[in-house]
C-alpha cells in the first residue's frame, strides 16, 4: 500500500484533530495516523467492562473555558451535537472542620467565600481581577492564539504601553511569590496555589507571576463535555469527515521519510508507506519526533541534542481512582452548606500553604505525598447519561510521582492498595461511600498514563515543562518554536509547542495558520495577531 495525501498528521490528540479540521476546510487532502484504535488521545471516555452503562473519563475531564476557544466557534462543533456544561459552584475546597473555600462562576459569590476567611483577601481578589482582566483580554489571549514572537521583540513591544509594562512587572515574580505577597490567609493561599496554579505550572518558576491572577480573571471557569470527554474528539472527527479529511487508526509510524532534506511521508511498522506532497505534522513529543521517527542523518546533532534535552514536569503525573456508584458522594460539610453536594470540582485534604513544599519534597523523593490532597468530580450530577438510570460515576485524582520508590514499575504493585487508601480518605469526607454504595472501582497510575499515551513521557499530562526556557518562541526548543522544524516540510502541532498542555486546542489552531501561510492557502478564519495587539495597546 502506498497512498498519497497533501499532508500527514501523526497522532489524533485534540490539537492534531483541530489542525486537521482547519486544513480539511482549506481543501487539502490530509490524513491523521493513530497507533491506537481510539482517537482523541487524552479525550478518553471508557465504558466500564464489568458494569456496562457506566462511563468513566479516564484522563481529561475539566476543560477550562473551552467554549470560548476560537476553534470551537470556527469549526461549528455544536452542529455535531457537542454540548458543554459549566456548573455554577465550580470548585470547592472542603476542610475537615466543615468550612469550604469556593470558586463560583459568579465573581461576587467567589469574593464572598474568600471574605469568610479574610475580608482583606476578598478585596484583594476583586482588585486583582479588575487589574489584570484587561491584560488577559488584550495581551494574554491574543498571545496564546497566535504563533509566538521572540522574547526580545515581545518585551520591546510590551514595554511601550502602560498595560504591557504592568504585565512585565507582575510576571517577574513566581506564582509562589505572588500568592505569598498578595494574600494573607493560609487556606486561601493554599487554594490559590492548588486550584489556580499547581495544576498548570511549576509554582517556583519566575516569569509566571501573572499566571494565577490571569486564571482568576478569566470569564469562564472549568467546564465538562456532555456524554464524556470523548464527545469532543468525535465532534472534531465528524467535522473532519464532513470536509474530506481522513482519520486512520491502528497504524503505527515507524519513521518519517525525508528526501532531499524535506519530509515527504511516513513508513509504518506494517511496512506500508504513506506519502505527503506538502507536509508532515507531528502531534508527538520531541523525543518521539526527532529521535525515534527521524533518521539521525535527517537533522543535525544539535537538534537531536535539543530534543533529547527536552524536560518534563515533575509535579504533573496523576494517580486516579474511578468509582461506579449507587448514589453520588454526600459530604458531611453539606449538612451546613447544602450547595457542596452540587460542587463541580471537589478538593479534599488541602488545608495549608506549606503543603506545596511537602508535595514537592515527596515527588523529589519518589514518594506519595502525605497527607493526601485529591480533587475530582461526580460527572453524573450534571450529565446523568454517563451512568445507568439513578446510578453515578465519580473520580478522584492525586498528584503522585512517576518513579514510585525509585521505579515506575512499582505502581503495578501498589496502585490497587493505594486506591483503597484514597477511597478510605474520601469516605471520611463523604461517609456514604461504603461498600453498599460503591459498585466498582479501578485505578490509573502515572505509569498507566505513559503506557496508554506515550507522548506523555514520565506521565506528564502537559507534555513538557515550561521551565528550561521551554516557553513561547522556544517551545519545545530554540529553532523549532513556531511550529516549523529545521526539517523542511516537517511541523509540530502537539502540546510540546506554544502555548503548551491542557485542553485548549491552541497548539493545533496556531499550527494551522503557519502551515496554511507556508502553502499560500487562505486564512479563512479570523485569528488574532499578537504583535498587532501589542502595538495597539
Amino acid at each position: 500500500m502506498r497512498d498519497q495525501y497533501d499532508g500527514i498528521i501523526l497522532g489524533t490528540g485534540h490539537n492534531a484533530l483541530v489542525l486537521l479540521a482547519y486544513l480539511a476546510r482549506n481543501g487539502l487532502r490530509v490524513v491523521a495516523v493513530e497507533k491506537s484504535n481510539v482517537v482523541g488521545g487524552g479525550l478518553a471516555t471508557e465504558e466500564n467492562p464489568r458494569f456496562p452503562g457506566f462511563f468513566h473519563n479516564t484522563h481529561s475531564f475539566f476543560h477550562r473555558a473551552l467554549t470560548a476557544m476560537p476553534w470551537y466557534r470556527d469549526l461549528e462543533l455544536e452542529r455535531h451535537g457537542l454540548q458543554y456544561v459549566e456548573p455554577e459552584l465550580n470548585a470547592a475546597v472542603i476542610l475537615p472542620d466543615g468550612r469550604s473555600l469556593e470558586w463560583w462562576t459568579s465573581l461576587d459569590k467567589t469574593m464572598d467565600s474568600f471574605s469568610e476567611f479574610s475580608k482583606k483577601d476578598g478585596e484583594s481578589l476583586r482588585n486583582w481581577v479588575d487589574e489584570i482582566r484587561p491584560i488577559v483580554e488584550r495581551i494574554l489571549l491574543p498571545e496564546a492564539q497566535s504563533p509566538p514572537i521572540s522574547p526580545q521583540r515581545r518585551r520591546e513591544l510590551l514595554s511601550r504601553s502602560p498595560l504591557g509594562r504592568k504585565l512585565l512587572s507582575i510576571a517577574v515574580r513566581s506564582p509562589l511569590e505572588f500568592v505569598e505577597q498578595e494574600f494573607d490567609d493560609d487556606v486561601i493561599r493554599a487554594g490559590l496555589l492548588f486550584f489556580n496554579g499547581l495544576r498548570e505550572i511549576d509554582l517556583r518558576l519566575k516569569g509566571f507571576g501573572h499566571s494565577i491572577p490571569a486564571l482568576l480573571a478569566g470569564r469562564h471557569t472549568a467546564q465538562m463535555c456532555r456524554g464524556g470527554s470523548a464527545k469532543l474528539a468525535q465532534a472534531l472527527v465528524d467535522d473532519i469527515h464532513e470536509h474530506g479529511g481522513e482519520v486512520r487508526t491502528g497504524l503505527e509510524p515507524k519513521s518519517i521519510l525525508v528526501r532531499q532534506d524535506q519530509a515527504v511521508g511516513i513508513e509504518l511498522h506494517q511496512g506500508d508507506r504513506i506519502m505527503a506532497k506538502a507536509f508532515v505534522a507531528s502531534g508527538l513529543n520531541p523525543q518521539q519526533t526527532f529521535l525515534q521517527l527521524l533518521n539521525a542523518d535527517a537533522t543535525t546533532r544539535q537538534v537531536r541534542a535539543q530534543a533529547e534535552g527536552y524536560q518534563y514536569n515533575l509535579l504533573c503525573p496523576l494517580f486516579a481512582l474511578n468509582l461506579a456508584l449507587h448514589e453520588p458522594p454526600r459530604y458531611k460539610a453539606a449538612e451546613k452548606r447544602p450547595e457542596l453536594n452540587r460542587a463541580f470540582m471537589v478538593i479534599l485534604g488541602l488545608e495549608r500553604f506549606a503543603q506545596f513544599h511537602e508535595i514537592l519534597g515527596a515527588h523529589e523523593e519518589g514518594e506519595i505525598p502525605s497527607p493526601t490532597i485529591m480533587w475530582g468530580a461526580c460527572p453524573t450530577l450534571f450529565d446523568p447519561d454517563q451512568a445507568p438510570p439513578n446510578k453515578h460515576t465519580a473520580f478522584m485524582w492525586e498528584k503522585a510521582p512517576y518513579a514510585l520508590h525509585g521505579s515506575p514499575q512499582n505502581w503495578d504493585i501498589e496502585k490497587d492498595r493505594h486506591g483503597q487508601e484514597l477511597l478510605h480518605l474520601w469516605s471520611q469526607f463523604a461517609p456514604n461511600l461504603t461498600s453498599d454504595v460503591v459498585i466498582d472501582s479501578f485505578t490509573r497510575s502515572p505509569l498507566d498514563t505513559e503506557r496508554r499515551l506515550p507522548n506523555m513521557r514520565e506521565g506528564d499530562l502537559l507534555v513538557g515543562s515550561l521551565g528550561n526556557n521551554q516557553v513561547g518562541f522556544n517551545r519545545p526548543f530554540a529553532g523549532a518554536g513556531q511550529y516549523r522544524t529545521p526539517v523542511r516540510g516537517l511541523y509540530l502541532c502537539g502540546a510540546s509547542t506554544h502555548p503548551g498542555g491542557n485542553i485548549t486546542g491552541l497548539c493545533g489552531y496556531n499550527a494551522a495558520r503557519v502551515i496554511s501561510a507556508d502553502l499560500d492557502l487562505p486564512i479563512w478564519w479570523n485569528p488574532p495577531q499578537a504583535e498587532d495587539s501589542f502595538k495597539s495597546l
